[in-house]
C-alpha cells in the first residue's frame, strides 16, 4: 500500500541520516506497516440456506441423499472430509448426535437438528433398499450410486449443481455452509468459544 511505501522511505531516510551523523536515532523504526484487511468469509443468509436445502428432488434416492448431505453439513457445521467420513456406528439419531472425526484424529459429537435427523432417516430408508449396502457399523452413511463411500469431489459437484439451480452466489462452496452455521449461531447470541467447540477448533 502507499502508506507502507512511505514508511519504508522514512525508515531508509533516517538510516541514511544516522550513517551520515545527522542524527543518532531513527524515529521511523518503531512504526509498523498497516495490517492487511482480511476479507470476511462468504456466508449465506438463513433464507438462502433454506433455498439450497429445498433444491434436491427428495422423491428420488439420490435427491434424498443430497438433501440429507446439505442438512447434515449445515446442521452440524461440518467440513466436507468430516461428512464423508461418517459411518453407520457414528450416527445416534435418537439423541440427535453424530460422532465426527476431525483434524488430527480428534473426535467430537456434533448436534443434529430435527430437520437433519428426518432427512437422514429418509436417506437411510432409500439407501437400505439396496442389498449391496452392508449394514455393519463401519459402512459409510453417504454413498454414491454404486454403494461406495461418496468422495469430497462428488459433494462439491453436487453442491455446484444446486447453487446454479437456485441462482445463489457462485462463491458458495461446501465450506460456505460451515461459515453460515457459525454466523447464524453467533447472530442468535451463542458464545464464540461454544461455536468454536462445535466446529472442532
Amino acid at each position: 500500500s502507499s502508506i507502507s511505501r512511505r514508511l519504508a522511505t522514512l525508515r531508509s531516510f533516517y538510516r541514511f541520516c544516522q550513517r551520515e551523523g545527522y542524527t543518532h536515532e531513527n524515529p521511523a523504526k518503531p512504526l509498523r506497516n498497516p495490517r492487511k484487511q482480511r476479507s470476511l468469509p462468504h456466508f449465506l443468509t438463513t433464507k438462502e440456506v433454506g433455498k439450497l436445502i429445498s433444491a434436491p428432488d427428495t422423491t428420488t434416492a439420490m435427491g434424498a441423499r443430497d438433501h440429507a448431505v446439505i442438512e447434515t453439513m449445515y446442521s452440524a457445521g461440518l467440513r466436507v472430509g468430516e461428512l464423508v467420513g461418517i459411518n453407520q456406528s457414528d450416527l445416534h439419531l435418537d439423541e440427535g448426535l453424530v460422532r465426527i472425526r476431525g483434524k488430527g484424529r480428534k473426535e467430537r459429537f456434533a448436534p443434529l437438528g430435527s430437520f437433519a435427523v428426518r432427512a437422514l432417516e429418509k436417506w437411510l430408508d432409500c439407501r437400505n433398499l439396496s442389498s449391496e449396502i452392508p449394514s455393519d457399523g463401519e459402512s459409510p452413511i453417504f454413498t454414491n450410486r454404486f454403494g461406495r463411500r461418496i468422495s469430497t469431489r462428488s459433494i462439491g459437484r453436487m453442491l455446484e449443481k444446486y447453487i446454479k439451480q437456485t441462482g445463489l452466489d457462485a462463491r458458495t462452496s461446501p465450506h460456505t455452509l460451515r461459515h453460515s452455521f457459525a454466523t447464524h449461531l453467533l447472530d442468535r447470541g451463542a458464545e464464540i468459544r461454544s461455536v468454536q467447540e462445535l466446529l472442532g477448533h
